[in-house]
């Protein structure tokens, strides 16, 4: 048994995990994950914040030791201090503003760096589990974009969602939003506001029911 393995716990605690993917320090993608924040605290539940712009976080190169060691073991960098927060946090809201109709770099690093999750079998391909499935995890993907229509996000949401439920996560619901490009504009968009606050609001209940 690995280190990884022995630190996998059986239950993860009633507490969330908020992911930024923007580079940009106080834009509308950390706004909403500050009001996801107010919301949990108001239902009780507590919260980390982890700002990937910020974390010395190397994109995987596909070495697959993991694999065999149960963990990354290619990089000591920012996502081993996330791996025991990834495991302690039963909620995640993971949210990116829209590059290129998907997530920014910064996101695809992160959910690349969860391949250790995964448990395979010989031969390959082989069949595959998640070693979060079955933990009652929670999750909203949020997407933010500049246009005024959702389909111009086109890959952002699928993106986060399908990768995070195959890791183990049950999609809670999603928040797409839209027009918004100015620097922490959402914070005064009342019918933004109050999707994010009831979609926090809904993760919220479902944890501490």
């Amino acid at each position: 048994m690995t280190d990884f393995e022995l630190h996998l716990p059986e239950s993860p605690e009633r507490r969330v995990l908020l992911v930024s993917g923007s580079p940009r320090t106080g834009g509308n993608t950390d706004a909403v994950l500050a009001l996801c924040a107010e919301e949990f605290a108001a239902h009780g539940i507590a919260t980390e914040t982890a700002r990937i712009c910020d974390i010395d976080l190397h994109p995987c190169t596909g070495c697959e030791a993991c694999r065999v060691t149960g963990t990354c073991i290619a990089f000591r960098d920012g996502m081993n201090e996330l791996y025991p927060v990834i495991e302690r946090s039963r909620g995640l809201v993971i949210a990116s503003p829209t590059y290129n109709y998907t997530v920014t770099p910064e996101i695809k690093a992160f959910i690349d760096r969860l391949y250790p999750y995964y448990e395979f079998e010989e031969p390959r391909p082989g069949p595959y589990k998640a070693r979060l499935a079955g933990q009652g995890r929670l999750m909203i993907p949020v997407g933010i974009c500049e246009q005024n229509q959702a389909s111009e996000m086109r890959y952002t949401i699928p993106v986060m969602r399908d990768a995070l439920e195959v890791v183990g996560y049950e999609t809670v619901t999603e928040v797409a939003i839209t027009g918004h490009f100015y620097k922490g504009t959402v914070a005064s968009d009342q019918p933004v506001i109050d999707r994010v606050r009831a979609a926090a609001a809904a993760m919220a209940e479902r944890m501490v029911a």
